[in-house]
């Protein structure tokens, strides 16, 4: 067997039976009702599992079967939509935790195994690459636009029902839970680092998490040589748009906007950002420099709290 698969045999067997399908349900005028399926990771001894917000979203409940074929009920923790994560727990029958990695050491180019249950299909493992880091995705819940920051992409083929399943390294560590299928060859996948351990640690305590919003949505960039010599910084955020109506549109920040600072400190990734985002900056004055048509421009932006 040639190196390459040795390795993603080696992570899906590592992977694999840490992740479970997961159906849930909700309910109906009679009883209870599928809503929808996903996956879901296992990653405390007890019991506790990361999924997509949106796999439970409008569910009371649910279950989830192993590759094995055991399984539990499971119940839902919390979620956060915003960063498209959700906690559930297992009731009995649970396999042990799957090792959690961090996806800051991620590079474009790098080897990911997703692993997952797409189209019903339990323990399906695919491999491909990073494609991209620091992604943003737009997504819609009810009549509230949101952005989901610092998104992982991948070309490792992904199926409705991977979402909430595991992309793990080389090295068998969980750096990403499977959100999205944007498109052919393109797949998305939340970041494991510290912001979302943050996120995590408050959806197991309190089920839910306090959110500060901004309204961006932008992506890493370089910075030329002559402006990163003159303000000692190689990277920014490109602005690609700005969410109508939200703190950073009443600020005046503009799509083609290079954000350099937020709260007076260098960002060069939605994760910069979002690490200043949490309950305590709630309607606190927020400054933000940026670049624009080759001159500085600071402005003050009051981030509100994040609604349903």
């Amino acid at each position: 067997m040639d190196a390459y698969s040795r390795t993603v045999v080696s992570v899906a067997e590592a992977v694999g039976p840490h992740v479970a399908a997961v159906d849930m349900v909700g309910p109906d005028r009679n009883g209870r009702v599928r809503l929808g399926a996903g996956s879901a990771v296992v990653f405390t001894e007890d019991g506790y599992m990361l999924t997509n917000a949106h796999v439970v979203a409008g569910a009371s409940a649910g279950r989830a079967t192993f590759a094995d074929g055991t399984g539990t009920e499971i119940e839902i923790r919390g979620a956060d939509a915003l960063s498209d994560l959700a906690v559930v727990r297992g009731v009995s029958h649970m396999q042990a935790p799957a090792r959690l990695g961090d996806a800051e050491g991620l590079r474009v180019g790098q080897l990911v195994i997703a692993v997952g249950n797409p189209l019903g299909l339990a323990g399906s493992v695919t491999a491909g690459v990073v494609s991209g880091l620091g992604r943003s995705i737009p997504t819609v819940l009810g009549r509230t636009r949101r952005v989901i920051e610092d998104v992982i992409q991948t070309d490792a083929a992904l199926n409705p029902g991977n979402s909430g399943g595991a992309l793990a390294d080389a090295h068998g560590r969980v750096v990403g839970i499977n959100t999205a299928v944007a498109g052919a060859g393109l797949g998305l996948a939340v970041p494991i680092n510290a912001t979302t351990r943050r996120i995590i640690s408050a959806l197991i305590a309190d089920g839910r998490v306090r959110r500060a919003y901004l309204g961006l949505i932008s992506s890493p960039i370089a910075l030329n040589a002559t402006l990163a010599s003159r303000i000692g910084q190689r990277e920014g955020l490109r602005v690609a748009d700005v969410i109508a109506g939200s703190p950073a549109e009443k600020s005046g920040l503009k799509p083609g906007d290079l954000v350099l600072t937020v709260g007076q400190r260098p960002v060069s990734s939605a994760e910069s950002v979002q690490k200043q985002l949490f309950a305590e900056a709630i309607g606190v004055p927020l400054p933000v420099t940026v670049f624009r048509n080759g001159a500085m421009v600071d402005v003050i932006a009051v981030p509100v709290e994040m609604t349903d």
